[in-house]
Protein backbone atom coordinates (compact mmCIF):
# COMPACT_ATOMS: atom_id res chain seq x y z
CA UNK A 1 0.00 0.00 0.00
CA UNK A 2 1.33 3.90 -0.67
CA UNK A 3 -0.08 7.03 0.10
CA UNK A 4 -0.71 8.53 -2.92
CA UNK A 5 -2.10 12.15 -2.19
CA UNK A 6 -1.95 14.19 0.63
CA UNK A 7 -4.83 16.99 1.15
CA UNK A 8 -5.12 19.78 3.58
CA UNK A 9 -8.23 21.80 3.76
CA UNK A 10 -9.28 24.57 6.32
CA UNK A 11 -13.23 24.67 7.56
CA UNK A 12 -13.99 28.35 8.50
CA UNK A 13 -17.36 29.02 10.10
CA UNK A 14 -19.36 31.32 7.75
CA UNK A 15 -22.98 31.17 10.13
CA UNK A 16 -24.08 33.36 13.08
CA UNK A 17 -21.43 33.24 16.31
CA UNK A 18 -22.84 33.88 19.56
CA UNK A 19 -21.77 36.68 21.02
CA UNK A 20 -19.34 36.72 24.02
CA UNK A 21 -19.68 38.76 26.67
CA UNK A 22 -16.49 40.49 29.19
CA UNK A 23 -15.06 37.94 31.33
CA UNK A 24 -16.58 34.67 29.75
CA UNK A 25 -13.22 32.99 30.78
CA UNK A 26 -9.78 33.62 31.77
CA UNK A 27 -7.09 33.82 28.90
CA UNK A 28 -3.33 33.75 29.23
CA UNK A 29 -3.56 37.80 28.02
CA UNK A 30 -5.36 38.65 30.71
CA UNK A 31 -2.70 39.98 32.90
CA UNK A 32 -2.20 42.72 30.41
CA UNK A 33 -3.18 46.26 31.67
CA UNK A 34 -2.25 48.04 28.51
CA UNK A 35 -4.00 45.83 25.64
CA UNK A 36 -6.32 43.10 27.60
CA UNK A 37 -7.21 40.04 26.10
CA UNK A 38 -10.56 38.12 26.04
CA UNK A 39 -11.28 34.84 24.77
CA UNK A 40 -12.53 36.00 21.63
CA UNK A 41 -8.78 36.42 20.94
CA UNK A 42 -8.15 32.64 21.72
CA UNK A 43 -10.83 31.55 19.76
CA UNK A 44 -10.35 29.13 16.31
CA UNK A 45 -13.18 29.19 14.06
CA UNK A 46 -11.56 27.25 11.55
CA UNK A 47 -10.91 24.07 11.25
CA UNK A 48 -7.99 21.80 9.52
CA UNK A 49 -9.45 18.37 8.01
CA UNK A 50 -6.60 16.16 6.16
CA UNK A 51 -6.85 13.11 4.46
CA UNK A 52 -4.34 10.67 3.20
CA UNK A 53 -5.14 8.91 0.13
CA UNK A 54 -3.30 5.07 -0.72
CA UNK A 55 -3.30 3.28 -3.97
CA UNK A 56 -5.92 0.87 -2.20
CA UNK A 57 -8.69 3.37 -2.33
CA UNK A 58 -8.44 3.78 1.76
CA UNK A 59 -8.82 7.48 2.63
CA UNK A 60 -7.50 8.01 5.89
CA UNK A 61 -9.02 11.99 8.08
CA UNK A 62 -7.04 13.63 10.63
CA UNK A 63 -7.91 16.96 12.22
CA UNK A 64 -6.12 19.65 14.25
CA UNK A 65 -7.44 23.11 15.58
CA UNK A 66 -4.91 24.79 16.43
CA UNK A 67 -4.05 27.78 14.14
CA UNK A 68 -5.53 26.00 11.05
CA UNK A 69 -3.84 28.32 8.47
CA UNK A 70 -0.71 27.64 9.58
CA UNK A 71 -0.87 23.73 10.24
CA UNK A 72 -2.32 23.49 6.63
CA UNK A 73 0.62 25.57 5.17
CA UNK A 74 3.30 22.83 7.44
CA UNK A 75 1.39 19.83 6.07
CA UNK A 76 1.21 21.59 2.15
CA UNK A 77 5.08 22.20 2.17
CA UNK A 78 6.60 20.17 4.29
CA UNK A 79 4.65 17.05 5.40
CA UNK A 80 3.17 15.70 2.34
CA UNK A 81 5.96 15.69 0.40
CA UNK A 82 7.45 13.21 3.11
CA UNK A 83 4.59 11.09 3.04
CA UNK A 84 3.90 10.62 -1.14
CA UNK A 85 4.82 7.12 -1.70
CA UNK A 86 5.64 5.66 1.27
CA UNK A 87 3.55 2.85 3.11
CA UNK A 88 1.17 4.42 5.22
CA UNK A 89 0.97 1.59 7.59
CA UNK A 90 4.61 2.50 8.81
CA UNK A 91 3.11 5.06 11.08
CA UNK A 92 6.30 4.87 13.65
CA UNK A 93 8.86 5.91 10.69
CA UNK A 94 6.67 8.12 9.70
CA UNK A 95 5.93 9.81 12.92
CA UNK A 96 9.68 9.84 13.65
CA UNK A 97 10.56 11.18 9.56
CA UNK A 98 8.01 14.05 10.05
CA UNK A 99 9.42 14.96 13.71
CA UNK A 100 12.96 14.90 12.60
CA UNK A 101 12.77 17.29 9.42
CA UNK A 102 10.77 19.37 10.87
CA UNK A 103 12.38 19.89 14.44
CA UNK A 104 14.11 23.44 13.82
CA UNK A 105 10.23 24.95 13.80
CA UNK A 106 8.05 21.75 14.29
CA UNK A 107 8.91 20.46 18.01
CA UNK A 108 5.78 22.29 19.42
CA UNK A 109 2.91 24.58 18.40
CA UNK A 110 1.38 24.56 15.03
CA UNK A 111 4.78 22.04 13.85
CA UNK A 112 3.28 19.25 16.23
CA UNK A 113 -0.26 19.91 15.60
CA UNK A 114 0.47 18.99 11.65
CA UNK A 115 2.10 16.04 12.69
CA UNK A 116 -0.95 14.82 15.25
CA UNK A 117 -3.34 15.56 12.23
CA UNK A 118 -1.24 13.56 9.58
CA UNK A 119 -0.67 11.09 12.52
CA UNK A 120 -4.64 10.71 12.79
CA UNK A 121 -5.14 10.30 9.49
CA UNK A 122 -2.29 7.23 9.05
CA UNK A 123 -4.28 5.52 12.07
CA UNK A 124 -7.35 5.69 10.53
CA UNK A 125 -6.02 4.11 7.61
CA UNK A 126 -4.60 1.21 9.94
CA UNK A 127 -7.65 0.89 11.24
CA UNK A 128 -9.50 0.76 7.65
CA UNK A 129 -7.18 -1.77 6.46
CA UNK A 130 -8.01 -3.79 9.54
CA UNK A 131 -11.60 -3.63 9.38
CA UNK A 132 -11.33 -2.48 13.31
CA UNK A 133 -11.92 0.50 15.67
CA UNK A 134 -8.53 2.12 16.48
CA UNK A 135 -8.92 1.66 20.12
CA UNK A 136 -9.13 -2.27 18.89
CA UNK A 137 -5.49 -1.18 17.47
CA UNK A 138 -4.54 -0.30 21.18
CA UNK A 139 -5.15 -3.05 23.13
CA UNK A 140 -8.79 -3.55 23.20
CA UNK A 141 -11.63 -1.87 25.26
CA UNK A 142 -11.00 -1.95 29.50
CA UNK A 143 -14.67 -0.47 29.85
CA UNK A 144 -18.25 -0.95 28.45
CA UNK A 145 -18.44 2.67 28.11
CA UNK A 146 -16.81 6.09 29.01
CA UNK A 147 -18.02 8.70 31.70
CA UNK A 148 -17.96 12.05 30.78
CA UNK A 149 -18.14 15.06 32.34
CA UNK A 150 -20.09 18.41 30.69
CA UNK A 151 -17.38 20.72 30.19
CA UNK A 152 -18.89 24.45 29.28
CA UNK A 153 -20.32 26.59 31.74
CA UNK A 154 -18.57 29.48 31.42
CA UNK A 155 -18.85 32.72 33.68
CA UNK A 156 -22.12 34.20 33.32
CA UNK A 157 -24.96 35.43 35.11
CA UNK A 158 -25.47 33.41 38.26
CA UNK A 159 -29.18 32.56 37.58
CA UNK A 160 -28.55 31.19 34.34
CA UNK A 161 -25.27 29.55 35.25
CA UNK A 162 -27.60 27.52 37.53
CA UNK A 163 -30.08 26.39 35.21
CA UNK A 164 -27.09 25.44 32.41
CA UNK A 165 -25.64 23.42 35.22
CA UNK A 166 -29.10 21.83 36.33
CA UNK A 167 -29.46 21.28 33.24
CA UNK A 168 -26.58 18.62 33.00
CA UNK A 169 -26.93 16.92 36.35
CA UNK A 170 -30.98 16.24 34.83
CA UNK A 171 -29.13 15.07 31.66
CA UNK A 172 -27.47 12.70 33.83
CA UNK A 173 -23.92 13.79 34.32
CA UNK A 174 -22.44 13.23 37.22
CA UNK A 175 -19.74 15.30 36.43
CA UNK A 176 -18.86 18.68 34.74
CA UNK A 177 -16.51 21.82 34.53
CA UNK A 178 -16.66 25.62 34.60
CA UNK A 179 -14.34 28.35 33.58
CA UNK A 180 -13.33 31.18 35.39
CA UNK A 181 -14.04 34.79 34.43
CA UNK A 182 -11.33 36.69 36.50
CA UNK A 183 -7.87 36.95 37.18
CA UNK A 184 -5.32 38.88 38.86
CA UNK A 185 -5.87 42.70 37.59
CA UNK A 186 -9.72 42.16 38.75
CA UNK A 187 -8.75 42.54 42.76
CA UNK A 188 -10.64 41.18 45.06
CA UNK A 189 -13.63 41.98 43.57
CA UNK A 190 -12.71 39.65 41.15
CA UNK A 191 -11.92 36.66 43.40
CA UNK A 192 -15.23 37.11 45.07
CA UNK A 193 -16.94 36.14 41.53
CA UNK A 194 -15.13 33.66 41.10
CA UNK A 195 -15.92 32.22 44.25
CA UNK A 196 -19.77 32.93 43.89
CA UNK A 197 -19.43 31.12 40.27
CA UNK A 198 -18.11 27.72 42.24
CA UNK A 199 -20.28 28.31 44.64
CA UNK A 200 -22.87 28.87 42.44
CA UNK A 201 -22.94 25.03 40.79
CA UNK A 202 -21.85 23.55 43.71
CA UNK A 203 -25.45 24.67 45.41
CA UNK A 204 -27.51 23.62 42.51
CA UNK A 205 -25.70 19.82 41.68
CA UNK A 206 -25.19 18.85 45.53
CA UNK A 207 -22.44 17.31 46.75
CA UNK A 208 -22.71 14.01 44.62
CA UNK A 209 -21.72 15.91 41.79
CA UNK A 210 -17.99 16.53 40.35
CA UNK A 211 -16.49 19.74 39.71
CA UNK A 212 -13.96 20.94 37.89
CA UNK A 213 -12.52 24.14 37.32
CA UNK A 214 -10.68 25.71 34.34
CA UNK A 215 -9.12 28.96 34.77
CA UNK A 216 -7.24 28.70 31.13
CA UNK A 217 -3.62 29.87 31.82
CA UNK A 218 -5.58 33.28 33.36
CA UNK A 219 -3.93 33.15 36.66
CA UNK A 220 -0.33 33.63 37.67
CA UNK A 221 1.17 31.89 40.73
CA UNK A 222 0.31 34.17 43.21
CA UNK A 223 -2.99 34.27 42.55
CA UNK A 224 -3.51 31.20 42.18
CA UNK A 225 -2.11 30.72 45.65
CA UNK A 226 -4.35 33.12 46.92
CA UNK A 227 -7.48 31.25 45.17
CA UNK A 228 -6.57 27.34 46.62
CA UNK A 229 -7.87 27.85 50.30
CA UNK A 230 -10.89 29.64 49.43
CA UNK A 231 -11.81 27.38 46.71
CA UNK A 232 -11.11 24.48 49.37
CA UNK A 233 -14.28 24.00 50.52
CA UNK A 234 -15.77 23.30 47.72
CA UNK A 235 -14.31 19.94 47.21
CA UNK A 236 -13.24 20.40 43.48
CA UNK A 237 -12.01 17.47 41.62
CA UNK A 238 -9.03 19.67 40.25
CA UNK A 239 -7.92 23.24 39.39
CA UNK A 240 -7.08 22.96 35.36
CA UNK A 241 -4.29 25.41 33.86
CA UNK A 242 -4.50 27.91 36.17
CA UNK A 243 -0.61 29.12 35.00
CA UNK A 244 0.71 29.81 31.64
CA UNK A 245 2.06 26.19 29.94
CA UNK A 246 5.86 27.27 30.13
CA UNK A 247 5.63 27.47 34.33
CA UNK A 248 6.33 24.20 35.06
CA UNK A 249 8.12 24.82 38.19
CA UNK A 250 4.76 27.45 39.29
CA UNK A 251 2.87 24.17 38.98
CA UNK A 252 5.39 21.71 40.98
CA UNK A 253 4.83 24.51 43.25
CA UNK A 254 1.05 24.64 43.71
CA UNK A 255 0.72 20.82 43.45
CA UNK A 256 2.67 20.48 46.28
CA UNK A 257 0.56 22.56 48.67
CA UNK A 258 -1.64 19.30 48.42
CA UNK A 259 -5.26 20.99 48.29
CA UNK A 260 -6.59 20.89 45.20
CA UNK A 261 -5.19 18.52 42.78
CA UNK A 262 -3.84 20.59 39.78
CA UNK A 263 -4.32 19.53 36.25
CA UNK A 264 -3.05 21.24 32.76
CA UNK A 265 -1.05 19.72 29.48
CA UNK A 266 -3.33 20.92 26.80
CA UNK A 267 -0.45 22.68 25.66
CA UNK A 268 2.58 21.20 25.95
CA UNK A 269 3.44 18.72 23.27
CA UNK A 270 5.23 15.31 22.48
CA UNK A 271 6.90 12.65 25.15
CA UNK A 272 9.87 14.60 26.43
CA UNK A 273 7.38 17.11 26.80
CA UNK A 274 5.49 15.32 29.46
CA UNK A 275 8.79 13.60 30.90
CA UNK A 276 9.46 17.04 32.11
CA UNK A 277 6.56 17.82 33.77
CA UNK A 278 6.52 14.31 35.68
CA UNK A 279 10.18 14.77 36.44
CA UNK A 280 8.91 18.35 38.17
CA UNK A 281 6.24 17.07 39.25
CA UNK A 282 4.22 19.29 38.24
CA UNK A 283 0.66 17.62 37.94
CA UNK A 284 -2.30 15.61 39.04
CA UNK A 285 -3.59 14.69 35.89
CA UNK A 286 -2.39 15.09 32.48
CA UNK A 287 -4.39 16.49 29.92
CA UNK A 288 -3.22 16.38 26.46
CA UNK A 289 -5.07 16.83 22.93
CA UNK A 290 -4.15 14.29 21.02
CA UNK A 291 -4.79 16.13 18.15
CA UNK A 292 -2.09 18.68 19.27
CA UNK A 293 0.37 16.17 21.36
CA UNK A 294 1.56 14.04 18.69
CA UNK A 295 -1.44 12.01 18.07
CA UNK A 296 -2.14 8.68 18.66
CA UNK A 297 1.43 7.69 18.68
CA UNK A 298 2.97 9.99 21.01
CA UNK A 299 -0.58 9.75 23.11
CA UNK A 300 0.38 6.16 23.71
CA UNK A 301 3.82 6.69 24.79
CA UNK A 302 2.54 9.56 27.03
CA UNK A 303 -0.62 7.31 28.80
CA UNK A 304 2.30 4.83 29.27
CA UNK A 305 4.77 6.89 31.04
CA UNK A 306 2.01 8.86 32.98
CA UNK A 307 0.74 5.23 34.31
CA UNK A 308 4.10 4.40 35.48
CA UNK A 309 3.99 7.10 37.77
CA UNK A 310 0.10 6.74 39.14
CA UNK A 311 -0.89 9.89 37.03
CA UNK A 312 -3.93 10.07 35.83
CA UNK A 313 -4.78 11.47 31.93
CA UNK A 314 -7.61 12.99 30.80
CA UNK A 315 -7.17 14.38 27.42
CA UNK A 316 -8.62 17.65 26.75
CA UNK A 317 -11.34 18.19 24.29
CA UNK A 318 -14.02 15.41 23.45
CA UNK A 319 -13.31 14.50 20.13
CA UNK A 320 -13.59 10.78 18.79
CA UNK A 321 -9.74 10.42 18.35
CA UNK A 322 -9.43 11.25 22.30
CA UNK A 323 -12.26 8.64 23.50
CA UNK A 324 -10.19 5.90 21.65
CA UNK A 325 -7.28 6.32 23.53
CA UNK A 326 -9.52 6.73 26.64
CA UNK A 327 -11.44 3.26 25.94
CA UNK A 328 -7.99 1.44 25.64
CA UNK A 329 -6.33 2.72 28.62
CA UNK A 330 -6.42 1.76 32.39
CA UNK A 331 -4.81 5.33 33.18
CA UNK A 332 -7.65 7.24 31.59
CA UNK A 333 -10.80 7.23 34.05
CA UNK A 334 -12.83 9.61 32.38
CA UNK A 335 -13.35 11.60 29.33
CA UNK A 336 -13.85 15.33 28.21
CA UNK A 337 -17.25 16.38 26.43
CA UNK A 338 -17.99 19.17 24.74
CA UNK A 339 -22.43 19.79 24.49
CA UNK A 340 -23.04 20.35 21.21
CA UNK A 341 -24.27 24.26 20.95
CA UNK A 342 -24.16 27.45 18.81
CA UNK A 343 -20.87 28.08 17.57
CA UNK A 344 -19.19 30.52 20.23
CA UNK A 345 -15.72 29.98 20.74
CA UNK A 346 -14.78 26.93 18.09
CA UNK A 347 -14.51 24.15 20.99
CA UNK A 348 -17.58 22.48 19.20
CA UNK A 349 -16.99 23.21 15.11
CA UNK A 350 -16.36 19.43 15.08
CA UNK A 351 -19.71 18.82 15.76
CA UNK A 352 -21.08 20.56 12.50
CA UNK A 353 -17.65 18.99 10.49
CA UNK A 354 -17.67 15.77 11.32
CA UNK A 355 -20.45 12.42 11.29
CA UNK A 356 -19.89 9.53 14.01
CA UNK A 357 -19.19 11.59 17.14
CA UNK A 358 -20.31 9.68 19.91
CA UNK A 359 -23.24 11.51 21.64
CA UNK A 360 -23.13 11.96 25.62
CA UNK A 361 -26.13 9.32 27.17
CA UNK A 362 -26.87 10.09 31.08
CA UNK A 363 -23.24 11.11 31.65
CA UNK A 364 -21.79 8.28 29.16
CA UNK A 365 -20.40 8.08 25.43
CA UNK A 366 -19.75 4.62 23.86
CA UNK A 367 -18.09 3.71 20.57
CA UNK A 368 -19.34 1.53 18.09
CA UNK A 369 -17.46 -1.80 17.11
CA UNK A 370 -18.73 -1.55 13.34
CA UNK A 371 -16.99 1.48 12.30
CA UNK A 372 -13.12 1.13 11.11
CA UNK A 373 -10.78 3.36 12.02
CA UNK A 374 -11.69 6.66 14.07
CA UNK A 375 -15.06 6.32 12.84
CA UNK A 376 -15.32 9.45 11.59
CA UNK A 377 -16.95 10.99 8.28
CA UNK A 378 -17.42 14.42 7.05
CA UNK A 379 -19.79 16.07 6.80
CA UNK A 380 -21.20 16.24 3.06
CA UNK A 381 -23.00 19.26 3.51
CA UNK A 382 -20.84 21.61 4.66
CA UNK A 383 -20.62 24.59 2.16
CA UNK A 384 -23.70 26.52 3.35
CA UNK A 385 -22.32 27.10 6.49
CA UNK A 386 -18.23 26.66 5.68
CA UNK A 387 -15.49 28.43 3.62
CA UNK A 388 -13.45 25.95 2.43
CA UNK A 389 -9.70 26.68 1.54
Amino acid sequence: MKITKVSARVYEWTGPVVHIHANFCTTAGDILTRTPSSIGAYSFLGWLVVEIETDTGLIGIGNAALSPHVTKAVIEHHLAPILIGENPLDIAYLWERMYRQTMPFGRKGSGMAAISAIDLALWDILGKQANLPVFRLLGGALRDKIPVYASRLYAQPLDTLAAEADAYRQQGFSMMKLRFGWGPKDGLEGIQRNLDLVRTVRETVGDSVEIMADAYMGWTLDYAKRMLPQLAPYNLRWLEEPLIADDIAGYAELRALNIIPISGGEHEFTLRGFRDVIEHHAMDIIQFDINRVGGISQAQKIVALAEAFNIAVIPHAGQMHNYHVVMANIACPMAEYFPKVPVEVGNELFWYIFDGEPVAENGYVSLPEDRPGLGLTINPDLSSQFRIT
